[in-house]
């Protein structure tokens, strides 16, 4: 598989990344800049149906358990507590719970906690040992001189420590020889609009963030379908407008959200970036007729 040319962050890019970070505390989605009032496209009341059907205001449950994770990830180093503190100030109850407490329930994103699960997900990604992150072909391959200059990882500030002791450092969970040849085929198969890579190479925290997660259910017993149909769901929720574009994109070809494909949806096609610009021109080309279009 080819990875987008020029992977490898140039410092001054890796490094701007904790502007991205203080942008998620601030409670901005990156790369989308936040929510959208309305679309060019549709009408208000549309814009708001197709949004609702995206990214329901009522959130997502996730077949996942967080548990303990958070407190693990503190007790590694993998997030430095004081840090996490720094950056967002006083959290609510549920963000503490998911950062120092026990959480037996299923976790539901939500548009409101969408960058703070972002957040969690990056550590136990970055921290987790796991194959992928080995991978000589990958992120390791010698070309780059290390893991250490990607954007997923000198960027990943909130570390106590260099972030590059805690990569692929702590066996927060274990997989199976079968779930990990399930992690292989599916990273494969995700890309994120931010660049032309697939979750396979996470070079950006979306990237590791979507591998943590998709180790957490399979770890979890979470079934294929289950995993394609939650990482499209998590990917609405941290890129809004690309797949309020994408969803707009599919109802002008008489598709609606609810019977996309989420594989396809989240294959080079529609959702790297070149996918994803592709599906944004077609869309802006047809100017006005997305107000005919019915929800």
């Amino acid at each position: 598989m080819e990875l987008e040319q020029q992977t490898k962050r140039p410092l001054v890019e890796t490094y701007a990344v904790p502007i991205l970070i203080v942008a998620i505390g601030a409670g901005f989605l990156a790369i989308s800049g936040g929510l959208t009032s309305r679309s060019d496209l549709l009408s208000d009341a549309q814009f708001s149906e197709l949004q609702e059907r995206v990214m329901t205001s009522g959130g997502v449950e996730l077949p996942v358990v967080w548990g303990d994770l958070g407190r693990r990830l503190v007790e590694t180093g993998a997030i430095d507590d004081t840090k996490w503190g720094e950056l967002y100030g006083t959290l609510s109850e549920a963000e503490k719970l998911l950062l120092d407490g026990d959480n037996p329930e299923r976790m539901r994103i939500t548009r409101e906690n969408a960058p703070y699960l972002l957040n969690l997900f990056w550590a136990f990604g970055l921290a987790n040992k796991n194959p992928i992150l080995e991978d000589k072909k990958g992120m390791m391959n010698p070309a780059y001189g290390g893991a250490g200059g990607f954007a997923s990882t000198g960027g990943w500030i909130l570390s106590r420590g260099d972030p590059m002791e805690h990569y692929n450092t702590h066996s927060l969970v274990t997989l199976t020889e079968a779930q990990q040849e399930l992690i292989d085929k599916i990273s494969r198969g995700i890309y994120r609009p931010c660049c032309d890579n697939p979750t396979h190479f996470p070079d950006c925290n979306h990237g590791m963030a979507m591998l943590g997660f998709l180790e957490l259910m399979v770890s979890q017993g979470a079934s294929e379908s289950e995993m394609w149909e939650a990482a499209l769901a998590v990917n609405s929720f941290w890129f809004p407008d690309t797949y309020l574009t994408i969803a707009t994109y599919m109802l002008q070809r008489g598709t609606l959200w609810k019977d996309v494909d989420a594989r396809e949806v989240l294959g080079r096609d529609y959702s790297s970036a070149s996918g994803y610009a592709r599906v944004a021109s077609e869309v802006q080309s047809q100017g006005g007729q997305g107000s005919s279009c019915g929800v």
